[in-house]
This record gives structure tokens, sequence and C-alpha cells, in this order.
């Protein structure tokens, strides 16, 4: 049975991509700076290992296949990244371990591309998006020397799942349960979403087909490309009654992001919020087959749900 290692386990995406292997009959090992492993992840072994200690961290994962890299520091402590990086290619190596990694459109700044596929060239413009490419390097550097292989998962802003954290729960469903619709930016613009438990699909499916990959991948995982005007219709849809349409004040957090450094952070990285795009990929399907796609309608519902908005379907169950 193949052995992986979920780093940042107790984290939404983590969360999830870890209980997606476990349904596909891996043998999961959940690595927490606790060691606590989340109560929805029955099966899973728990192990305690610090990403920033690379030792501790290399004994974590000592005896896996794979290692998926769920890392991701708060907005205001992205310092910790590539240390972080530095430190799971430690791991990788002296484990012999593939290294699984879901990358950002972070890389390709401002102004956005309208199409992103895997051949579009990056042009960070942000601090965050040139981690983000020093990063992707690394990792293509430690593949190109033959140490350890990457498979790279691009995706855009994610929705589903429980836990918090997600541009959904904190600015586009805050207020539904009151009857409103925060929209992030213009309410017609295309925007990038990956509906998490697809693209944890996504992963299980790339390592079941390493055969058809080469020592580094890159490729881009197609979400949902959708405006908040069809979100919106799809939580109306989901809850059975309408929805007012509001705008996020961004006027207030760009007046106090001198103040305020998650604000200043969200600030830097408004443009996405003010640029259509959409990922293409040219490969993915040619690898795994049919694409993860669960429609929006129903994508949306059980996002609502999971953070515990009570939904038409889920008052029915009840």
């Amino acid at each position: 049975m193949t052995k992986i290692a979920i780093l940042g386990a107790n984290g939404r995406l983590g969360r999830v991509v870890a209980k997606a292997f476990i349904d596909a009959g891996f043998d999961v090992r959940t690595v927490t700076r606790t060691g606590n492993v989340p109560a929805e992840l029955e099966g899973a072994t728990a192990v305690a290992g610090d990403a920033l200690d690379r030792q501790s961290l290399i004994r974590a994962t000592e005896g896996v296949d794979i290692i998926f890299n769920g890392l991701n520091p708060i907005y205001t402590d992205w310092g910790k990244c590539l240390p972080m990086a530095e430190n799971v290619m430690a791991a990788c190596h002296a484990n012999n371990a593939l290294h699984l990694f879901p990358g950002t459109v972070y890389n390709y700044g401002s102004p956005m591309p309208a199409v992103i596929t895997e051949d579009t060239p990056f042009h960070p413009t942000t601090d965050k998006g040139r981690i983000r490419c020093a990063m992707e390097d690394l990792f293509r550097h430690e593949a190109e020397a033959s140490r350890v292989r990457t498979i790279l998962l691009r995706a855009g802003d994610f929705f589903g799942g429980t836990g918090s954290g997600s541009w959904f729960d904190l600015v586009v469903a805050a207020k539904i349960s009151k009857g409103v619709y925060t929209a992030p930016g213009p309410a017609d613009l295309v925007h990038e979403w990956a509906y998490l438990p697809d693209f944890a699909v996504g992963f299980v499916a790339l390592a079941k087909n390493l055969d058809k990959l080469g020592s580094y991948e890159a490729l881009n995982f197609p979400g949902h490309a959708v405006t908040d005007v069809e979100i919106k219709a799809a939580a109306e849809k989901a809850l059975d009654r309408p929805l007012k349409m509001t705008s996020m004040p961004w006027w207030v957090l760009r007046a106090g992001s001198p103040f305020v450094a998650m604000w200043r952070e969200i600030v830097s990285m408004s443009y996405l919020r003010f640029e259509p795009h959409r990922l293409a990929s040219t490969r993915l399907e040619g690898i795994i087959g049919e694409v993860p796609h669960t429609p929006l309608d129903q994508a949306v519902a059980q996002a609502l749900e999971d953070i515990g908005i009570a939904t038409v379907k889920s008052m029915k169950a009840a």
C-alpha cells in the first residue's frame, strides 16, 4: 500500500486532500505540529512534525512514498514559505519520496492573463508572487538534479471543505445567513475557483498515474471559472431564497492598510479581484482522464453546508 504524508493536515486543504487519499485506499499519515489528527480523518496515522525543523520533518515523514505539501503560513507570515519549502525538499530527498504541491496563480502578476495555460510565462508583481516563483524554481532545480521529483497542480481560489480562511467563507458567504451575498470584485468578472474536493481527487488521480509523468510537472487544474453573479445564483438555489448583492468595501482596507498588517497584505493582492482570469490545461485530462468537476450548483450548496450554513438539502435531511 502506498504511504503518503500530508503536511498541513489541520488546514482546510490538507484535511480535504487527506480524506481523498484515505478514501482511495492509501496509507495516510497526517503531520502537524501537535501530532493531533482532525476528527474527520479517521483511518489516518497522526504524527508530530515541525516544518521549520528539518530533522523533525525528516523523522515525521520517514518511510513514506509521497509527501503532500499543504503548508501555507498566514498571509502576514510568508517569510516562512521558502525555509519550509527547503525543509520539505530535504525530507523528500532523505526519504526518497515524491513531492505533491498545490500551485497558485500568484506567479502571473498584474495584469493577469485572461487565460492561463501551462505554457504561460510567470510575471510576478507582488512579494507573494515572487516567493511562489522562487519556491517553484527550487522544486524544479531539485528535480533537474535528480534529487526530488515534484508534481505540481495549480488552482485558483479555494471553496468547499470545513474550516475557515478562504475568500468564500470570509467574504462571499460571511453575511449570507443575513440574506446578503458579498462580491469581492465586479460581479460580472470571471474569476478562477477550485472546489476543494475536486482538487483533492485530482491529486489522487495524479498519484495513480505517475508512470505518465516526468521528474518535474506543473499542471493546471481547471475548476470553476465563474462570476459572482453565477455563484450568487447557485447560492440562492441552495437556500431557496433571494440574496441581496453587495460589494466588498475595498476603500476601508486601503485606508487602513498602513496600520493593519493583514489588510496591507490583502490589498497587495487585490488585483486578482479586478482582473478576469481562468486556468486551462492542455495536458491534465490526457494524464488522469476526466478532470474532477462537481457542477457549480452542487459545489456551492455543499460548500455552504461545510461552513455551517443550512441549505434546502440539509434542512430536508434533518
